[in-house]
């Protein structure tokens, strides 16, 4: 037995690269500090004790559907000891804390471990404003992180404890599985944008919250967008396929697909997203190729193979093994119900296993839901202002990424459906109704002055980007046309119960 671990190091020493490792998972820190920073800002609005769908309301209601232990599977969060919003405070500024300690390599395993239960505790308990596949990355790369990072209290490059070959190619398999995943969804839609070339001619206007950039990107000719179509496809469903093949093959496609990233970091905010896919990608380069920029290793000992070093490295390859078979039959055989499929039933509540396939379908016109309150009776009404979300026609789209307004992203969705099947907006119509403070954070300003309105209501617009003439005249980035109402007008009654009227 002992020679089969000593095999087993062996043959994992034979491909330690520690820069890569050291740079990604400084980068991870990074990206965990721009999640928690945004929640924040944010979690008390949506799950707050006064906010859209409180925490404990909604444990409350799954403790009794789910009986027993299962609930914390089915659940897995911290906020089942105290789900107030002092415990929501704690546990992102302990989160905050840790991410911070990620970055500074401070005794990373454990900090990176801390980190992912932390964020799987808020993701957990978010409900509607935590339906991102962003959000099943970030978890998926902060778990297995936990046995690609170094032990010690500060390791510098860990050559005394160098990473795995099965958890670093776990990585690289999430990578790859995002890339290929994702173009694979595009053919099997059957969208016939992806079929016809132009998914591309409407996506920087359509997105969920554009960047300024991508205003001058829209207006490029058809052939541009038909181009970044064809591209799209050929790295998705080809060229990362190189992960799999000779070093320079390898190499050359980190240069490509981070290329592609940086395009859609400069021209959209997908709040992490891409930034995750962009370091994540740092995983094909080596300590020989860093060396070109001055990042050279010094000579490291081999080291030694003791018991818990060992107990460690099965643990760790029974682990991998688990996950990529999960990850496989999610990819196979993603809802089936069969034998086979129960590893990835058992992670499912935890996304360490995800399925991935962004951009499957494109949008074909961009909507925007404002929320809008009179206090005459409906003679005049007068909109709440986003932060984030296109509404002044005349404001510059901003640029936020990698943080993520969960509110405004979420309403992005709620616009391309029926809003019975988005009912929070009725709810943060309530919350408006009855003052919440914690909800009008979410918005930029209190255009009521803290003396909330006698009725909400909120409104369809369609938006386009203005054309070159419009803007070089009016100053306007866009133009919008009113549609109706979305969810129709809440209104408080003499009571204090709540009228929703006026719906379609």
């Amino acid at each position: 037995m002992k020679s089969f671990w000593a095999r087993l190091q062996l043959w994992n020493s034979k491909e330690c690269d520690l820069w890569p490792r050291w740079i990604f998972l400084r980068a991870l820190g990074v990206i965990f500090f721009s999640a928690f920073y945004s929640l924040w800002f944010q979690i008390h609005g949506l799950i707050g004790e006064r906010g859209i769908l409180p925490v404990e309301s909604f444990l409350a209601n799954v403790g009794a559907a789910v009986p027993g232990v299962k609930r914390f599977w089915y659940v897995p969060s911290l906020f089942w000891i105290d789900a107030s919003d002092r415990a929501l405070t704690v546990v992102v500024a302990a989160g905050l804390g840790c991410s911070i300690l990620v970055i500074a390599n401070v005794m990373p395993k454990l900090t990176i471990a801390l980190s992912t239960l932390f964020f799987l505790s808020c993701i957990a308990v978010l409900q509607d404003f935590s339906s991102y596949q962003s959000d099943g990355m970030l978890l998926e790369a902060g778990f297995i992180s936990i046995f690609f990072a170094p032990v010690g209290i500060r390791p510098g490059l860990g050559s005394a404890d160098p990473p795995t070959r099965a958890s670093r190619f776990m990585l690289q398999w999430e990578w790859f599985r995002i890339y290929f995943e994702s173009g694979v969804a595009k053919i099997a839609s059957g969208d016939i944008h992806w079929r016809n070339f132009t998914a591309m001619d409407d996506y920087y206007q359509n997105g969920p919250l554009p960047a300024w950039p991508g205003w001058y990107v829209q207006h490029l000719p058809h052939w541009y967008h038909a181009a970044t179509v064809v591209a799209t496809l050929v790295i998705e469903l080809g060229i990362v396929w190189a992960l799999f093949l000779p070093r320079r093959l390898r190499l050359a496609c980190f240069v490509i697909v981070t290329g592609l990233q940086i395009g859609i970091i400069a021209t959209a905010n997908y709040a992490f997203l891409n930034y995750l896919v962009l370091v994540l990608g740092v995983l094909l380069l080596d300590d020989r190729a860093l060396a070109r920029f001055g990042l050279r290793l010094r000579e490291a000992a081999a080291p030694a193979l003791t018991t818990a070093r060992e107990w460690r490295l099965g643990l760790e390859y029974f682990v991998m093994a688990w996950l990529l078979y999960a990850t496989v039959v999610v990819f196979l055989a993603s809802g089936s119900n069969s034998a086979l499929s129960w590893p990835e039933h058992v992670l499912e509540p935890f996304r360490f296993a995800n399925p991935y396939g962004l951009f499957a379908t494109m949008t074909e016109a961009r909507y925007e839901i404002e929320f809008q309150g009179s206090r005459d009776g409906g003679k005049t009404w007068i909109a709440y202002p986003f932060r984030y979300k296109p509404q002044d026609i005349k404001e510059r789209p901003g640029i936020y990424a990698p943080y993520q307004p969960r509110f405004d992203w979420n309403l992005w969705f709620a616009s391309l459906g029926p809003w019975r099947s988005s009912d929070w907006v009725v709810r943060a119509q309530q919350r408006l109704l009855e003052g919440s403070p914690s909800v009008l954070a979410l918005f930029r300003s209190d255009p009521f002055a803290g003396a909330p309105p006698t009725q909400v209501r909120t409104v369809l617009w369609q938006y386009w980007f203005t054309d070159w003439k419009t803007k070089r005249e009016t100053g306007a980035w866009w133009r919008r046309q009113e549609l109706g109402l979305f969810s129709g007008v809440l209104t408080k009654g003499a009571n204090g119960q709540m009228i929703l009227s006026d719906s379609p």
